[in-house]
């Protein structure tokens, strides 16, 4: 029976799912066994958003990957320790309403949950308390491009790969990294302080393979709306225990904006449909009334695959065409790892779009027309790896950025790069603050 929680906070931290055991090194397995690979039409079933307006849903693209939750999912954690952030506001991995959206794939939407508002703060310092023995993380903060502020609170915006659980203990090969600093017992901990840090409106989520038991119940408590989108065939399959595919997620502040429109996407090249995912939404700010249109992407991944990347983000733009209209004056922002380097095709299709694009980053270079040199850095068995693959987009006709996160030193990342005992990702978040410009004509 479903317990209401007294303290929200204490409860997504200490309680687990009911539907799981806890084994003798105190993590949770489901006692059915592990996921096996199952077919891509069987996992667009995962394709799962949570809300409580009623907005019509029409897709906006042709490829759309359908909506619901599977009928059953086995989700084990992947750590040793007893510490465990599962929340009895979960139980809906296990009620009727996972039942009714497998039988109606097209149905978005979930029965309403008995949620709490959890305090930010208070969860915050329960991060930090746990975290404590933990080196201190690193320190980074806000550059300011242009002096004058904006007329209306701006619209905080962070884009992350926050590591799949089973790719970073299983399959990424992180040779400087000690395994116990990949504990999900407390790694997940990391990842939830740096997002109650620097606290997004919206915010764009990659390689998220826990987000049925972490990621939406804890964030809906804080007053978010949550969508996620798993990878048709996730690498995450292939690792014993896994917690199920890993895919994109995208979450926005209910206070902040209400839902429009929302389509995801399965990314396509020469016709034929890719291991790669999209999630597209409209919003609109309740303050202003002003339209938003948001995407998160995942691109291919490893040296070789440029070509498909680029196909891959040209479907991707003609999905956003119809999203905006084909109006390069919709405010638009497309955040992801697109696992390209500015020197790559699908980096310069983006930045020639029709749609008015320009890269955030860019802001904090000199000249402000150069990426930083790093999003993402690793030691691996074959060497060290230093790229910068993430981006955040948006329309240079309709936002200004007004502030972007700076990224940490290499002395302050230090040797053994990332992840580590202090940021709990092989890659950086970006984190940017935008105001929407002075329209002519209201796009609504």
């Amino acid at each position: 029976m479903y317990q209401r929680p007294g303290k929200l906070c204490s409860t997504l931290l200490h309680r687990d799912l009911p539907v799981l055991c806890v084994s003798a090194l105190g993590s949770p397995v489901k006692k059915s066994g592990v996921l096996k690979r199952i077919s891509p039409a069987a996992v667009s079933l995962y394709c799962h958003s949570v809300c409580t307006e009623n907005p019509n849903t029409a897709s906006a693209a042709s490829k759309v990957v359908s909506s619901g939750t599977a009928g059953s999912r086995s989700v084990c954690s992947m750590g040793s320790s007893t510490s465990r952030l599962y929340s009895a506001l979960a139980q809906t991995l296990s009620s009727a309403p996972t039942a009714r959206a497998a039988a109606c794939p097209e149905e978005e939407e979930e029965e309403e949950v008995d949620v709490e508002p959890c305090s930010p703060d208070d969860l915050l310092k329960e991060c930090e308390e746990v975290l404590r023995n933990r080196p201190a993380r690193l320190h980074r903060s806000f550059i300011f491009p242009k002096d004058p502020a904006p007329q209306n609170r701006p619209i905080r915006v962070m884009q992350w790969n926050v590591l799949a659980q089973a790719l970073g203990e299983g399959k990424d090969s992180f040779v400087q990294c000690p395994l116990e600093a990949l504990n999900w017992a407390e790694r997940k901990y990391l990842i939830l302080e740096e997002i109650l840090t620097y606290r997004p409106d919206v915010l764009c989520l990659q390689e998220v393979d826990h987000y049925f038991d972490t990621f939406q119940p804890v964030l809906r408590s804080l007053g978010y709306h949550g969508t996620f989108c798993p990878k048709p065939w996730s690498p995450c399959l292939d690792v014993e225990c896994n917690n199920g595919p890993d895919g994109c997620a995208l979450f926005f502040s209910r206070d902040r904006f209400e839902l429009l429109d929302s389509a995801s996407v399965r990314l396509a090249a020469a016709m034929l449909k890719t291991n790669q995912v999209a999630i597209v939404q409209k919003l609109r700010d309740r303050a202003t009334g002003r339209p938003l249109c948001v995407a998160v992407t995942h691109l291919k991944a490893r040296s070789g695959w440029e070509r498909l990347r680029s196909a891959q983000g040209s479907d991707l733009l003609q999905n956003l065409q119809v999203a905006t209209g084909g109006h390069a004056g919709m405010p638009l922002l497309v955040c992801g790892d697109f696992n390209a380097e500015p020197s790559e095709d699908v980096y310069r299709r983006f930045a020639s779009s029709s749609l008015g694009l320009d890269s955030a980053y860019k802001q904090l270079s000199a000249d402000g027309q150069t990426e930083p040199p790093y999003t993402t850095w690793k030691i691996r068995p074959s060497g060290e790896v230093c790229h910068t693959l993430d981006y955040i987009w948006y329309s240079r006709c309709a936002l200004s950025v007004n502030a972007v996160l700076d990224f940490p030193t290499a002395e302050q990342i230090g040797p053994n790069r990332l992840p580590s005992y202090n940021y709990p990702s092989d890659h950086l978040s970006l984190v940017c603050d935008f105001s929407f410009l002075d329209e002519p004509d209201r796009l609504m």
